[in-house]
């Protein structure tokens, strides 16, 4: 595109903490736990200090597995979001929290209420990534299999928002006495019981909790099938995509999730829509691509590579060099188990196996390679200024409002990004020189919750 479509747009960035993985480099020197306090409390602080509107912490409720064993090749640490968000609310001051919670495997009275509580405490800082679940994996856990039909999980979803929006919104905005010579320390009448039975819920709850300062917990949400772009076009205040890496596709989400806000009843604009990225900065341009293929390497390593290969054949093949050919044998006849995660679930094993091999002949590569090749995430690579060319770019040109990044390492991983991109940012005019705001809602630019408008 030629024409820029928001010239005094700016950029906005999310951290996002991914937990189980493969691609935090878990063998660095400087790489840190991922369940240690002062992991989270250096990447949180750091972002603060980079005017990052909000830290986004991944949840799973399971390890994942291949072939019914613990994938002892990810790193493995997931405390529970809420409660890490919580702490981290007491050692900073103006970054968001956001917690990644399931509308499958909670409940709305309870839910609603703990993540009011993150909100109040925050001062108004908290967000919600609804995410919805219907394997019988994670259902394991709680002696429900899949319990949820997967046509259904997003009409959970709505039913369990629209429950906690409700909870939020009981307690009246003079609630609480503005002097100690009220003759009390609550308005009368001014919080209401909540009653309310759904297909899937059945409630009646008297909340315990004020709204924050910013009304709400902020609602996050990352679907991007037909299903949940219409859901996020319906309910949601900030929307995740994969599309971190290519313009055309990031803006032709970006187009489709505006066309549906507008179709919902919403203004184009009444979404944040930040994808999914990773960014390698080097200070010279001759160190870029050394820089980008280090990165790779130290990702996916050779047992790495022989454990991705492993799960697209459905085989043991520790046994391979991972710098040598494909293996020979055919893949097992069955699809892809969403044990290892969601990004070849269901898929068919002998269709993938051709893809592997067509490649690989086509290049020349080795199994590490391909799977590198096949596996990779990558956003943005150069120096500073060139990446805060590109970033203000997109932005500027509508294919997103900003980045949630995902660090190549913990803790340090944001170091280069705040120390050398966001100046890069500032002196374009993209970035802000300073929070303006003191809730999750003001720093995105965000409306007063949809309920409260």
């Amino acid at each position: 595109m030629s024409e820029v479509r928001f010239p005094a747009a700016r950029v906005h960035f999310g951290v996002f903490f991914q937990g189980v993985n493969h691609h935090t480099i878990w063998s660095h020197p400087s790489s840190g736990s991922q369940i240690d306090f002062e992991t989270f409390r250096r990447v949180a602080t750091t972002a603060e200090r980079g005017l990052f509107d909000a830290f986004f912490l991944g949840e799973g409720l399971r390890l994942r597995e291949q072939d019914g064993q613990l994938l002892d090749t990810d790193i493995a640490g997931r405390p529970d979001a809420i409660t890490q968000l919580a702490a981290l609310a007491g050692i900073t001051d103006r970054i968001g929290l956001v917690a990644t919670q399931n509308t499958t495997y909670n409940e709305p009275a309870d839910l609603a209420r703990r993540l009011s509580g993150l909100d109040v405490i925050s001062g108004g800082r908290a967000g919600w990534n609804v995410v919805t679940t219907d394997n019988a994996w994670t259902g394991e856990n709680f002696r429900r299999g899949g319990f949820l039909d997967h046509a259904h999980r997003y009409d959970r979803a709505a039913e369990f928002l629209s429950t906690a929006r409700e909870i939020w919104d009981s307690w009246s905005d003079n609630a609480i006495a503005s002097s100690r010579r009220d003759s009390s320390w609550l308005t009368p009448g001014s919080v209401r019981t909540v009653e309310r039975e759904t297909e899937h819920f059945r409630v009646s709850i008297t909340p315990t909790l004020p709204r924050s300062a910013q009304g709400h917990p902020v609602i996050f949400q990352a679907g991007v099938s037909p299903q949940g772009r219409d859901f996020a076009a319906a309910h949601a205040e900030v929307i995740f995509s994969p599309f971190g890496t290519n313009f055309d596709p990031a803006l032709d989400f970006a187009d489709d999730i505006r066309a549906r806000l507008v179709a919902a009843g919403r203004p184009a604009d009444d979404i944040r829509i930040l994808p999914g990225t990773q960014i390698v900065l080097a200070e010279r341009e001759s160190e870029v691509e050394e820089k980008k293929r280090w990165v790779l390497e130290q990702q996916i390593t050779g047992a790495t590579a022989l454990s991705l290969a492993g799960q697209v054949w459905g085989r043991d093949l520790s046994h391979l060099d991972p710098d040598g050919p494909l293996p020979a044998e055919d893949a097992e006849q069955s699809v892809i188990s969403g044990t290892r995660g969601a990004q070849r679930d269901g898929q068919d094993r002998g269709a993938l196996v051709a893809q592997w091999r067509a490649l690989a002949e086509s290049r020349n590569l080795t199994l590490r390679q391909v799977a590198i090749e096949t596996t990779a995430r990558f956003g943005f690579s150069g120096t500073p200024g060139q990446v805060a060319d590109e970033l203000t770019r997109w932005v500027r040109h509508g294919a997103s409002d900003g980045f949630n990044i995902t660090p190549y390492l913990v803790p340090t991983g944001l170091d280069d990004i705040v120390n050398l991109l966001v100046p890069e940012l500032q002196e374009r005019g993209s970035y802000p020189a300073a929070y303006e705001g003191t809730t999750l809602r003001e720093h995105l630019g965000l409306r007063p919750p949809l309920t409260r408008r």
